[in-house]
């Protein structure tokens, strides 16, 4: 089985440059053959995997965080080629929310390698984006309004792994504003005064945090979670209760799943799609259902 790496020696703060020697090794011995693609800068793993010839090889993979996934994703839609191969991952990042629906672990990189040694594989869903003239694709999450602004704060402090979404939480809590939106959804216009708006294809952001619980991979449905009107008291109590995705069970907080949803806020803002801060409201998106294949886990195949 031949492979291509693309590899963000920079995840986790540099952790994944350490690891590399091992994760090469770890892959010669399980009979791969492998040739890795080293990033260098923001944007150049899509730039990488947009051009090279994908039909080389039996699978993609993405090591780093969610948004070396992302960039992945982005450059496997670009590339022009009729045969691309299934897409896996190995995660190293600070951030890998999309391993949690994997089954995986930060530490898991080995049984993440396992896993594309089996080569067993599941069609997912794919989310796809239109801001500012560009479309773009996802796997995971894209959120606007406060969780952007939180996304923003969190940059700098990821030294602080998981725990740097926290402090950035509190940071911005203190400046939180409502905003008014409007909402489509399959042709529905919802007009709320909310906080954020989160669409999501998978469950889990940041890592930890459960956002879209009822969201399945395979469904050719996007969830919407907007978090309208709440005051700052009540956002920290419902902070803590992402953790286990209880926070749908507030009544501020409405859970709406759809094929096509439109989002345009009253201050246009930045979108953080797949931790990856970029574009702006208004925004279109589409679930283009089961349009990629992926390596899976056996055994979570059928629990997402």
């Amino acid at each position: 089985m031949k492979i291509l790496l693309v590899y963000n020696p920079q995840a986790g703060n540099g952790r994944a440059k350490a690891l590399l020697p091992e994760v090469e090794s770890y892959l010669a011995g399980s009979g791969l053959i492998t040739e890795i693609l080293l990033t260098e800068r923001a944007g150049h793993a899509t730039e990488l995997v947009a051009t090279t010839d994908l039909s080389q090889y039996d699978a993609l993979i993405a090591s780093g965080g969610d948004g070396t996934l992302f960039e992945v994703i982005n450059g496997y839609y670009r590339n022009e080629r009729n045969r691309k191969p299934p897409i896996g991952l190995i995660p190293n990042g600070t951030g890998n929310a999309f391993m949690k629906d994997l089954g995986l672990h930060k530490s898991d990189w080995k049984k993440a390698i396992d896993t594309i040694v089996r080569a067993k594989t599941r069609a997912l869903d794919v989310g796809r984006f239109e801001t500012q003239g560009e479309v773009h694709y996802f796997l995971n999450i894209v959120g606007m309004g406060f969780v952007t602004d939180v996304a923003e704060a969190a940059t700098p402090l990821k030294w602080m792994g998981n725990g740097a979404y926290t402090a950035a939480t509190l940071k911005k809590l203190i400046g939180l504003k409502s905003q008014r939106y409007e909402i489509e959804v399959d042709g529905k216009t919802l007009k709320r005064d909310g906080v954020f708006v989160e669409v999501a294809n998978s469950r889990f952001t940041g890592t930890t945090f459960l956002m879209a619980p009822k969201a399945k991979l395979d469904d050719g449905l996007l969830d919407l979670v907007l978090l309208n009107n709440i005051s700052r008291l009540k956002l920290l109590r419902l902070f803590t209760s992402i953790y286990d995705g209880s926070h749908i069970n507030y009544p501020e907080i409405e859970y709406i799943q759809g094929k096509k949803i439109r989002v345009t806020e009253e201050r246009p803002g930045k979108l953080i799609p797949d931790g990856e801060v970029m574009g702006s409201t208004p925004v279109s998106f589409e679930c283009l259902h089961r349009d990629i294949e992926f390596l899976w886990p056996d055994d979570e195949y059928q629990s997402n």
